[in-house]
């Protein structure tokens, strides 16, 4: 390999190049798509069993990623090698799962030795090539078409475009396969538990508020100095002011008390009632903490006092909880 001064721009140029290429070729796949699409998502809706994703080399990389987006988003699914399928894991396939063989060329030598014995057992098989005349497609129930007219390689030989375009074209089975499930945001949070979008999804508000003793509260006739007191105890920066039925019907925050100290106000007379913010922002306790963290944004504030169907306080929350429990 002769040495060759580096050249910026032209690393630049080729960069772009790829990026045009490749999505010229996923572009492609979106002006082919056509019924056998829909039939592959019906057959996989309707497998009692797994989709059981196979490739091998780049396709087989790909398919490991399709296989994973699957099973994450609803529909059961695992990867099967297809070497390691001729020496024994052909018999994690059953007759009540789905096969979603992928090559770019469907001439895969390991595809083609256990193809036959995967179409004996009665499995179907979904070829995602972009060989239309391939073994793969010959044997296939359904040929989902992920041709491409040329590789980024300025070889034309390493997978490149040919594997964007099958990770496009897997990600759009997930996707409509997602939809047609009615696969939702709390549905996608169990299958991902361990994660920050699992913590999201899941948490809810009760699971983070702080509840009895530790939410300051006062009656709408107390004075500055209990309100104050009060504020202090709860570490909160804030009091809630509420009813006889112990309903938060004002609050009162540590910047509304410099502000009255900074205006000179009397702070011996009034009650709490005299300089609350009434009808401040509140939450359900069953709501999700994600949402709690959105009402703050949208409204400019950082405390939330939290209720219950009669509009009673449970609980209370600020940036600060929701930060410790990584909700934001």
């Amino acid at each position: 390999m002769s040495s060759m001064a580096f050249d910026s721009d032209a690393v630049l140029a080729r960069a772009r190049e790829t990026f045009d290429i490749e999505a010229a070729a996923v572009l492609g796949l979106k002006a082919r798509l056509g019924p056998s699409f829909a039939q592959a998502v019906q057959r996989m809706l309707s497998v009692r069993g797994r989709v059981v994703v196979m490739g091998m080399g780049k396709s087989g990389h790909v398919g490991r990623k399709i296989a994973a987006t699957l099973a994450s988003t609803g529909t059961p699914a695992m990867f099967v090698h297809p070497a390691e399928a001729s020496h024994g894991d052909l018999g994690m396939i059953k007759d009540v799962d789905i096969v979603l063989a992928i090559s770019n060329s469907g001439e895969s030598d390991e595809l083609a030795a256990i193809l036959p014995v995967v179409k004996r057992q009665g499995v179907p098989l979904i070829a995602m090539t972009g060989g239309a005349q391939s073994m793969l497609a010959r044997h296939a129930d359904l040929v989902l078409d992920s041709g491409v007219a040329k590789e980024a390689c300025p070889l034309n030989l390493a997978p490149t475009a040919s594997t964007t375009a099958q990770m496009a074209l897997g990600d759009a089975l997930a996707v409509a396969l997602l939809d047609a499930r009615g696969f939702g945001a709390e549905d996608f949070a169990r299958s991902h538990p361990g994660g920050a979008l699992g913590r999201k999804l899941l948490t809810h508000v009760s699971d983070v508020m702080r509840a009895g003793d530790a939410v300051p509260r006062v009656g709408l006739e107390v004075g500055i100095s209990e309100l104050m007191r009060a504020m202090s105890r709860g570490g909160f920066g804030a009091a809630a002011i509420v009813d006889g039925q112990d309903r938060a019907v004002g609050i009162f925050t540590d910047g509304d008390l410099r502000r009255l100290i900074e205006a000179g106000a009397d702070l011996r007379t009034p009650s709490a009632a005299q300089v609350m913010h009434a009808n401040p922002r509140t939450v359900r306790a069953n709501a999700l903490a994600v949402e709690a963290a959105e009402l703050m944004e949208q409204h400019g504030i950082t405390r939330l006092f939290v209720v219950d169907g009669e509009g009673q306080l449970v609980g209370a929350l600020n940036t600060t909880d929701l930060m410790r429990a990584k909700v934001i």
